[in-house]
């Protein structure tokens, strides 16, 4: 069952449990529908998956090194992405009829919204040329590693998947692919920084910094 909560445009849910990733992209085909047919509201839709690794348009068979947990083809862009418990999913479903057509500002305010709420915890999140998702660099272990994945689709001007935050995974999960096809740098989350933040807590960042960058 999922927990309605109110903040405004767009509606937002908090899913309880894990949802299955095929109950996922069955519910968001059905509510990307709605939303353009003009019988649903925009929806972020906040959950967390079993262990699951997802194929975007672009992966290849080379970037799953171990399936060792399910696999399914996501119909999203960008290539390997793994999901599972610690990681806080959020699938974006708008009207960008409305709020502007244009895929590559979609996905800069998508960047932006998780750098704002990163920045709560005072993590520094960065863009980096020629890489997806948010960059985070940890001086301790001197590496640079992906703590957010973006991955989205766009279906007559309405946007579903979204984002994934790693609060925190089991981090040896991604050793069954290459995330995203980068090789050269690792994966890490808010607690392999320090930052021992609740799943509720991430989830508060994100909708507070949702109004500053969406309106």
């Amino acid at each position: 069952m999922n927990a309605p909560v109110s903040t405004g445009l767009p509606h937002w849910e908090v899913a309880e449990g894990f949802t299955p990733y095929e109950t996922a992209l069955a519910r968001m085909e059905e509510r990307v529908a709605a939303i353009r047919a003009g019988t649903a509201e925009e929806l972020v839709w906040l959950v967390e998956h079993p262990p699951t690794y997802t194929a975007g348009t672009s992966a290849t068979p080379e970037g799953l090194v171990d399936p060792r947990f399910p696999v399914f083809r996501a119909g999203r862009g960008g290539q390997w992405t793994y999901h599972g418990p610690g990681q806080r999913t959020a699938y974006v479903m708008l009207d960008l009829t409305r709020r502007g057509r244009d895929v590559r500002a979609y996905v800069h305010h998508l960047e932006e919204w998780l750098i704002r709420a990163l920045w709560r915890f005072n993590v520094r999140g960065e863009r980096r040329d020629g890489r997806v998702g948010i960059w985070v660099e940890d001086r301790a272990r001197g590496t640079e590693d992906k703590i957010a994945a973006i991955g989205v689709r766009v279906t007559r001007w309405v946007s579903w998947h979204g984002v994934a935050v790693n609060v925190d995974p089991d981090l040896s999960h991604f050793g069954g692919i290459v995330p995203c096809g980068i090789s050269q740098h690792g994966v890490t989350s808010l607690h392999r920084l320090g930052i021992t933040a609740t799943m509720e807590e991430v989830d508060a960042a994100l909708m507070a910094s949702w109004g500053e960058v969406f309106g």
